[in-house]
């Protein structure tokens, strides 16, 4: 991975966004769902959801924004632009949490989004085309799938009554939930968007280990989960000799094994985890006769991807037949992997080199609205470091000079976007 190092150069707009308040607004929101270890318990389309919701709205119509509110409750906070007719540039992410989530995932994309705002208004600048935050409902997916699911429904991604229909664990639909705390919005179709661009937390080590503030994503990795069923018989662990046994949790020990070097073998992005398994019976003196197990394959381009699959149905076959026991494979998911617009990644380079911020290439190993909004739009992504590479953690944490220099690379990626001229508002 190179590293650029770069020096301040003149701006054609000097304009800085005011971190502090970025940070009070972050530390404002985070009490919305406050967790005794520090973290935030939010889930999407709760109470909690709600006041969080309201209290962004009401933010940014202090600065004059218009807000909408869509069918599946994604929220479009609006600043218009000289030329209103053209399509907005855009930036934003989600506010709903883990259920031990932290202050920043999310939630630093959105009010980021909300400070270039605020710090245009201050300066009485307008840009030509509008410019426009968005809070995506539930990108998390702790409450209800699929995950990403307002950024997947405005791109097309699933229908909306496929996204309405989906309940949680008591029974409740999204569609109750949006009613019942009033965001069921209007059922236009989605609009146009100039250019996407989503600020976050790394939510891995790499920057912080090259002691590095900006990380330009130049794309997202693909996805394939599988749930792999291996067939073995129970029987006694006394009577049965080892040499007669079909051990179903032997031969998923050894598909774990084969997951991990099928990442290995397709280094540097290759990446591959056995997150879950359930044994059956489970019991201490029976030899497992059924194990089920989660396996999750990434890579940055689809034909690395498609390798690990046939590798994976490769082990999974060869480890079956060696057992003499059956090994279902079935995939769950698949995104595509995402790169970003060209162009729009060179905006945020430019903005890293001419603010005097390290800067390098990164790779996002999680999924984003941003990968979505890709599929519609141009887009692109700004990461910058947070402590340890921790996330999905109620100790997930990040400095505040490294979410003011995010949020003011924001800002001049924006700006280009937008052509922005040196006009007052009026």
């Amino acid at each position: 991975m190179q590293v650029h190092e770069s020096t301040p150069v003149a701006t054609l707009v000097d304009l800085r966004v005011d971190g502090a308040r970025l940070w009070d607004s972050l530390m404002q929101l985070a009490q919305i769902g406050a967790t005794d270890k520090g973290g935030v318990c939010r889930l999407a389309l709760t109470e909690l959801d709600r006041k969080a919701r309201d209290l962004f709205i009401a933010w940014a119509k202090e600065i004059g924004c218009s807000v909408r509110v869509d069918a599946i409750g994604n929220i479009f906070a609006r600043r218009a632009g000289l030329r209103d007719d053209l399509p907005p540039v855009m930036t934003g992410s989600h506010i709903d949490t883990q259920p031990t989530g932290g202050k920043f995932d999310g939630n630093y994309g959105v009010l980021a989004g909300l400070e270039v705002l605020r710090t245009l208004a201050d300066a009485n600048i307008r840009t030509l085309a509008p410019l426009e935050v968005a809070v995506w409902t539930n990108e998390e997916g702790s409450r209800f799938v699929p995950v990403m699911m307002g950024s997947g429904v405005f791109a097309g991604a699933f229908t909306l009554e496929h996204a309405l229909e989906q309940r949680d664990r008591e029974g409740i639909s999204v569609r109750d939930a949006l009613a019942s705390i009033g965001y069921a919005g209007d059922s236009a179709k989605p609009h146009a968007v100039g250019a996407y661009f989503e600020a976050h937390i790394e939510q891995g080590p790499v920057l912080e280990a090259h002691d590095t503030t900006i990380g330009v994503v130049q794309g997202a990795l693909g996805q394939r989960w599988y749930d792999v069923t291996v067939h073995g018989m129970e029987a006694h662990a006394g009577p049965t000799p080892m040499e007669l046994r079909r051990d179903a949790l032997l031969v998923a020990a050894d598909l774990i094994h084969a997951v991990n070097r099928i990442a290995l073998d397709h280094a540097p992005h290759g990446r591959g985890t056995v997150g879950w398994l359930d044994v059956h019976p489970n019991s201490r003196n029976v030899i497992p006769g059924r194990v089920t197990l989660t396996v999750d394959l990434r890579a940055a381009d689809d034909a690395s991807l498609t390798e690990m699959d046939a590798a994976l149905r490769a082990a999974c076959a060869t480890a079956g037949e060696k057992a003499g026991i059956t090994v279902d494979v079935e995939q769950v998911v698949y995104f595509q992997p995402q790169p970003f617009a060209a162009d729009l990644v060179a905006a945020v380079q430019q903005g890293a080199d001419t603010l005097g911020f390290s800067s390098m290439d990164v790779i996002s190993g999680a999924g984003h609205d941003a990968v979505y909004l890709a599929r519609v739009a141009p887009a692109a992504m700004i990461f910058v470091p947070c402590k340890d590479g921790i996330s999905h953690n109620e100790i997930e944490d990040a400095r505040a000079d490294h979410l003011e220099a995010g949020c003011n690379v924001l800002l001049q990626a924006m700006l280009n976007a937008a052509q922005t001229t040196g006009g007052t508002e009026a």
